[in-house]
């Protein structure tokens, strides 16, 4: 599936690169994929992942051994002289070179801080990978939310131009009338005036379509001169309309980004403890030198020096006695991970009140949807009748206005009633970690 996205995400791509002020249909799918494969943070987050991934080959090659090399050459100007109860005697030779070859293996036997800090490696790029993870919940929540609300105005545009267009047509008509005396002049400058506030709440609702569009556009990563067309309305996700029975304790936030890398925040912390902890605890290594020299040698040619070989190994064992810094380290961690509790529990308990919230929120968008679905009937059939009304002259060209104003309304509130069960339901999966751009 993941390679069936990539290519839709690359065919579009190849096309809008291609293209110049032109447009590309979309839909909240391909709005995802897109941006899910051009936004720079989720290149940032898998970049940073990678770097966890290195930082562990990192930490168990310290297990390695260790292998080094010196070459020295030393001039002697002076050799320096002891004198032991009158005899003297000199430790060296004057004006001469002593030249050494050394080669160094060390190899840990027993490092505790080093097996700890393998597994604190890994840790890091589960917390890595979490944090990827919730960079994708996020963004594909503002891509979403930035979807639905294009959907709205884009809707809001066609029922304000409905609207302009119905107030022109009754303009128009009552032109024709005033011009054959039929009706008043108070008739046509209202009609004008209505014409007219139509006209701006128009231009309005115009722009806030472009806002809408060029916000999704950043998201997406597309470029300005390409037109996206959603071939989508609000009145189609109707059907889709449910009630959320969700559970909104700790199982339910089980998959929430924030609580999830908090928990792992917590891991962390005390795999630090444990590192401490091995501060108390001996260390051991394996150490084999081995060594070429040659003294006293009265010239610079070192290929003539006659070389005598050395050789040795130890075991060395570090036992640490008192640090204080140790106890107090350890006393800071301990207070960091009290504070990282405390501050799981009180983010536990908001986000189950925004869920929560949200769900009363989903709830109330449904009754709203039902009512204004109605109110839109009872709107149309209500502005059929104050035509009929004006038109054979029992009827003012108020209540004709009113009623028009009345069905506007009515189409405005349905639609902003399905957007914002939709807005809920993106808040409430992105709040309960749901992946439901999956399919």
């Amino acid at each position: 599936m993941k390679g069936k996205r990539m290519l839709l995400v690359l065919g579009v791509l190849l096309a809008v690169a291609g293209m110049s002020a032109q447009q590309i249909d979309i839909t909240l799918q391909k709005a995802i994929d897109i941006a899910l494969a051009e936004n720079p943070t989720i290149r940032v987050a898998d970049k940073d992942i990678e770097l966890k991934r290195i930082a562990d080959t990192e930490a168990w090659q310290a297990l390695l051994p260790e292998v080094s090399a010196t070459a020295s050459i030393q001039h002697t100007l002076l050799a320096a002289e002891m004198n032991l109860g009158g005899n003297k005697f000199k430790m060296g030779k004057d004006d001469t070179n002593t030249a050494a070859l050394a080669g160094t293996l060390s190899v840990p036997l027993f490092a505790p801080a080093v097996y700890q800090n393998m597994k604190l490696t890994k840790d890091d790029i589960k917390l890595a990978q979490e944090k990827a993870r919730g960079s994708r919940l996020d963004l594909i929540n503002q891509v979403t939310k930035a979807y639905y609300q294009m959907l709205l105005a884009q809707d809001s545009y066609k029922v304000m131009q409905q609207s302009y267009d119905i107030s022109k047509e009754n303009y128009d008509v009552i032109c024709s009338k005033y011009d054959v005396g039929r009706v008043s002049e108070y008739d046509k400058i209202t009609a004008e005036v209505q014409m007219r506030s139509m006209n701006s709440s128009l231009v309005s609702a115009q722009t806030g379509l472009t806002l809408a569009e060029l916000q999704l556009k950043v998201l997406m990563g597309i470029t300005t001169d390409v037109k996206l067309v959603l071939d989508d309305k609000l009145e189609n996700y109707e059907n889709d309309l449910k009630l959320a029975d969700i559970n909104t304790g700790e199982s339910a936030l089980e998959n929430n980004s924030t609580i999830r890398q908090l928990d792992m925040n917590r891991t962390k912390l005390e795999r630090s403890l444990k590192i401490q902890r091995t501060s108390f605890m001996p260390t051991v290594a394996f150490t084999l030198t081995g060594q070429y020299q040659s003294l006293y040698n009265n010239n610079w040619n070192i290929w003539n020096y006659n070389w005598s070989p050395s050789a040795s190994f130890s075991i060395g064992v570090s036992i640490p006695i008192f640090r204080a810094s140790n106890w107090t380290k350890l006393k800071s961690t301990k207070l960091q991970i009290s504070e990282l509790e405390d501050t799981r529990v009180n983010t536990q308990r908001q986000l189950a009140m925004a869920a929560q919230n949200y769900v009363h929120n989903m709830a109330s968008s449904i009754a709203q949807v039902n009512s204004n679905k109605e109110a839109i009937t009872k709107a149309n059939k209500a502005l059929s009748i104050a035509k009929t009304r004006y038109d054979v002259g029992r009827g003012t060209i108020l209540e004709l206005n009113q009623s028009e104003v009345a069905l506007t309304q009515a189409q405005l509130t349905y639609n902003q009633s399905i957007y914002d069960y939709l807005r809920n339901k993106a808040e409430l999966d992105y709040t309960l970690g749901r992946e439901t751009y999956l399919r």
